[in-house]
């Protein structure tokens, strides 16, 4: 997707879905639509918020919510199961005014993980709490608690028990293809087909002050073993902003975007190296990490947007204050 920079910067948001091997064909005109339409529905919530003026840590922070009260990402309502058929869910926001950040691991009952991670960076000295203690502190500050069952989704559930029959070990969502290929087509079946969901979600902003903010989300892998904990809620690895430079948050395997520092790197290319956004996200999404890795979304200080990835496809969008519609793809050639 063809992005042209602009002179003078409009507010901006991003967001991303998740990034896979996403192929045409893989899901009915019907099941790609709705994954458009709740993209396009999003953005243009944002859309209205940075208009109105409000900041991009308040922007992304709802962008997420809604990403997470969607169904059709693995983060909030339809994350995906652990190896014991449980949700470990982790979250992570982080301020470009002053680098302020907060960051949950392992919640499992707090509504919108995201939220917690704002009470984190609002309510405390502290950057990251994790299980537990990461859901007692958002309870203690009126965020919503509920069942740990409420996370889950019967077509969440088959994915585990596919993976589990299949000795497949712990799955990322676009590792879905390879066991699509091995299962019937009634285990395929569904509204919405889960080996072709693809999960993390995402939102990146810049806002009319010229502050930029991220936020990340994520229900984190099928059969992942108890207590795994990816990139999402790690400062640097999949959830970056800084003023001076870019917001970025990225999506795909989380212990290849833990190796690479792979958000931070972004920033520190533009500040060390001089690299434009175009640039340094080639050269950490594209050169350093490994094929089909997956991707990132970025907004940089100067307006610019950069939403690559190295997997097949990728849920994306992008909207500016004042455009007539947000701009939204999926696959590769878009």
């Amino acid at each position: 997707m063809s992005i042209t920079p602009i002179p003078h910067p409009l507010p901006v948001l991003a967001i991303h879905g998740g990034a896979g091997t996403l192929t045409r064909g893989t899901m009915s005109a019907d099941q790609e639509a709705l994954y458009r339409d709740a993209l396009s529905r999003i953005l243009m919530a944002g859309q209205e918020q940075l208009a109105a003026g409000a900041s991009a840590v308040d922007v992304v922070v709802e962008a997420v919510r809604l990403l997470e009260e969607c169904e059709l990402f693995n983060a909030g309502k339809g994350a995906v199961y652990t190896s014991a058929g449980t949700h470990e869910l982790d979250a992570c926001v982080m301020d470009g005014r002053d680098c302020r950040a907060g960051a949950v691991a392992g919640v499992s009952r707090t509504r919108n993980p995201i939220l917690a991670a704002r009470a984190v960076m609002d309510h405390s000295a502290h950057l990251l709490f994790v299980g537990a203690a990461a859901d007692d502190l958002a309870a203690r500050h009126g965020l919503e608690q509920v069942a740990p069952t409420w996370f889950g989704t019967p077509h969440r559930l088959e994915q585990l028990r596919r993976a589990q029959r299949l000795q497949a070990g712990a799955l990322r969502d676009h590792d879905g293809q390879d066991l699509l290929r091995q299962t019937t087509p009634s285990e395929a079946s569904g509204p919405i087909d889960e080996e072709t969901k693809f999960g993390t979600v995402g939102a990146v902003a810049l806002d009319a002050a010229g502050h930029l903010a991220a936020a990340t989300s994520t229900g984190g892998m099928t059969n992942k073993q108890i207590g795994r904990v990816g990139d999402t809620p790690l400062v640097g690895a999949g959830t970056y902003a800084n003023d001076a430079t870019v917001a970025v948050s990225c999506t795909g395997t989380g212990e290849l975007f833990i190796r690479a520092c792979a958000a931070h790197d972004v920033s520190a290319l533009m500040a060390y190296a001089g690299m434009s956004l175009e640039e340094a996200c080639d050269r950490v999404v594209m050169q350093k990490l490994p094929a089909d890795a997956g991707g990132l979304i970025a907004v940089a200080a100067n307006g610019d947007v950069c939403l690559p990835f190295n997997s097949e496809g990728m849920y994306r969008g992008y909207a500016r204050a004042g455009a007539a519609r947000p701009v939204v793809a999926v696959y590769r050639s878009e």
